[in-house]
């Protein structure tokens, strides 16, 4: 069963809007977990407009599933995930700027400086996985940096699914066949949502596991939160 990880940036967005501790993100984070969500994952910016690098350190102690800290390799993150040390750090190229990842890394252009990092990362025990866009070279080349796995950026396979394009899927097929030719564990995330979700994961061979966030926590307001993990849940049975 492909495991699901939920990204609680939004929790934090809302917190960070009022001030205060409302909602708890540390209490949902355990909820989400006592939901059955195999995963709680973060990507604090370093502006910290929505998790704030302290909340990395406060999950730690409280994250008993999988624990995945995303974000660009400048070095304050770099050294906040070795100090956390979660099960895994998924690398990601976004601008100190930008709103959403919208993009995955060149790992052609990149392949010094990201297999650098992946080893003082592999070093200390953490789990690697290189964010990339569907296309078989990029892949191919992430496999050489040494990275255990790569994440599949979705929002190509989203936007074309809403247009009723379900051929929109054939990179990632294709991708994900090259990810486990080369020994890469294979990971997916970004606008995977409960409309677009189940077919993904029946056409994806060797998913290990979706990173959700923004859709997850927009369908919880009209649906509840707990009834939400479930309802993804069920789509990656």
């Amino acid at each position: 069963m492909t495991k699901l990880s939920v990204n609680i940036n939004k929790i934090a967005t809302l917190r960070n809007s009022r001030g205060g501790n409302v909602p708890d993100l540390l209490q949902v984070a355990t909820d989400i977990q006592e939901f059955g969500a195999e995963g709680i994952t973060i990507h604090p910016r370093p502006d910290e407009r929505h998790i704030r690098y302290q909340d990395a350190r406060d999950l730690k102690k409280i994250v008993h599933t999988e624990y995945n800290i995303e974000g660009n390799p400048i070095p304050k993150f770099i050294d906040l995930v070795l100090e956390v040390k979660p099960t895994q750090v998924t690398l990601v190229p976004d601008a100190e700027d930008a709103i959403t990842s919208n993009a995955g890394w060149d790992t052609l252009t990149h392949a010094a400086y990201l297999t650098e990092i992946v080893a003082e990362f592999k070093r200390h025990g953490i789990r690697t996985s290189l964010f990339v866009d569907p296309v078989e070279k990029m892949v191919e080349a992430a496999a050489k940096t040494g990275t255990d796995r790569v994440e599949l950026y979705t929002e190509g396979y989203a936007r074309e699914y809403a247009r009723g394009n379900k051929d929109g899927i054939l990179p990632y097929v294709t991708a994900a066949k090259v990810a486990q030719s080369v020994g890469l564990g294979l990971n997916a995330g970004h606008d995977l949502s409960l409309d677009n979700l189940k077919y993904f994961k029946e056409q994806i061979p060797g998913l290990l596991e979706v990173s959700i966030g923004h859709a997850l926590i927009s369908e919880a307001l009209y649906l509840g939160l707990q009834n939400v993990v479930s309802m993804y849940l069920y789509r990656l049975k």
